[in-house]
């Protein structure tokens, strides 16, 4: 919260630091952070709220499970931010209730309370403005979703595989350390291990808000086993973050997809071999194909292998509007498509490079699982991006 304070500081114009010896009411009077752009900003939150309190009440809602869980997520999404700015009001009306009795005071001792209750309301009122700043930056409506994620190794041949894999046991690490829970739903193994591609499916709490970051060409410098003469090789995989949407929000039509079925290979029993349960789909307009062969019957692969292709589409779409987006966004913390190069891990000066951030942290640590220091300092470089749109627009 102060990191993004401090961008508030720079790029809007916010003056937050208060004089601790003020000897004059006038000077105790906080210089606010909030400008009629953010009020205004703040007052269409608050009657969203209030719309959405009057819609949990409203018998068409609750009637459909479904949108009653929208409804109150929507609405919860809001709380903090309308409570927080109630409490804002609180204190600014709290800090004239004392200046105005500082004023009109004639006794010396009531003058002297009531300026040190304005120096405590100017600290109180701060806080809170820091806090408004970032809460009401505008929200990524796909950071509440789960997620497919899928690594695939790219130039490097076999050793590319090898880094997919690493990649894979170092997503599931921290995977398990938020508590998220995985399957895979999608894998081609590699000839002498890791993976060709693996596609995993992440449910938990606000999985898409993390993962987004993590999007993009992550390269390896290492030297492979199989290198004799101790040559550090570059490889490279790409991973992609596709949230995942329901059949409302990507409508397919038959005529654009193909579904045949297979018999699934390897290991499975007795059955797998013999029983065509393996579903083999094909996306024609975007020639996406997707041979789903986790589960044990054909209904459940073709559910599985129609949420991946509703997944993989959705993405597509969203790469189409990012793209639409200014070049400063890409400039500050990557626009997350698959042709960026994101992350160099080197293994002989025992580092990762996260290019975005200009950041090194030792390679160790990335390979036990613990991600959570980079991917904050990528949410708090998103939050200096939205306060340079957010100055923008308070210009125009």
């Amino acid at each position: 919260m102060i990191f993004g304070a401090r961008f508030a500081t720079a790029f809007l114009g916010i003056d937050f630091v208060h004089l601790n010896h003020l000897s004059h009411a006038r000077r105790s009077e906080p210089r606010t952070a909030l400008t009629p752009f953010m009020e205004g900003r703040l007052g269409s939150i608050r009657t969203t709220y209030k719309e959405l309190s009057e819609r949990l009440s409203d018998p068409d809602v609750l009637a459909d499970a479904k949108m009653i869980r929208k409804v109150s997520q929507e609405r919860s999404n809001l709380e903090e931010v309308v409570e927080t700015f109630t409490k804002w009001e609180e204190l600014s009306q709290e800090f004239a209730d004392a200046k105005e009795l500082f004023e009109v005071a004639d006794d010396a001792e009531m003058r002297e309370m009531s300026r040190e209750e304005m120096k405590q309301l100017a600290v109180d009122i701060t806080a809170a403005e820091k806090t408004l700043v970032i809460l009401a930056l505008p929200k990524d409506p796909n950071d509440e979703r789960n997620v497919m994620v899928e690594i695939r190794a790219g130039t490097g041949g076999g050793e590319a595989n090898l880094f997919a894999g690493d990649l894979v046991d170092i997503y599931k690490k921290y995977w398990a350390s938020e508590g998220w829970t995985v399957r895979v739903t999608e894998e081609s193994l590699g000839d002498a291990g890791g993976y060709k591609s693996c596609v995993l499916e992440v449910v938990g709490d606000s999985v898409f808000s993390k993962m987004k970051f993590e999007a993009g060409v992550h390269r390896v410098q290492r030297v492979p086993a199989t290198e004799t003469q101790g040559r550090v090789h570059t490889s490279t995989a790409t991973v992609a973050i596709m949230p995942e949407v329901d059949e409302v929000e990507v409508v397919l039509d038959p005529k654009d997809y193909s579904i045949t079925t297979a018999r699934s290979g390897g290991a499975g029993g007795q059955n797998v071999n013999k029983v065509e349960t393996a579903i083999d789909l094909m996306h024609f307009p975007t020639g996406i194909r997707i041979f789903c062969t986790q589960e044990r019957s054909q209904l459940k692969n073709r559910n599985l292998a129609m949420k991946m292709l509703r997944a993989r589409l959705f993405a597509l779409e969203l790469e189409k509007q990012n793209a639409l987006v200014s070049g400063t966004r890409a400039a500050q913390i990557g626009s997350g498509g698959r042709s960026e190069k994101i992350r160099t891990y080197n293994w002989k000066d025992n580092r990762v490079s996260d290019h975005r951030l200009g950041e090194n942290v030792p390679l160790q640590s990335i390979l036990d699982g613990k991600l959570s220091s980079l991917i904050q300092s990528c949410i708090l470089k998103e939050q200096e991006d939205k306060l340079k749109v957010m100055m923008e627009d308070q210009a125009n």
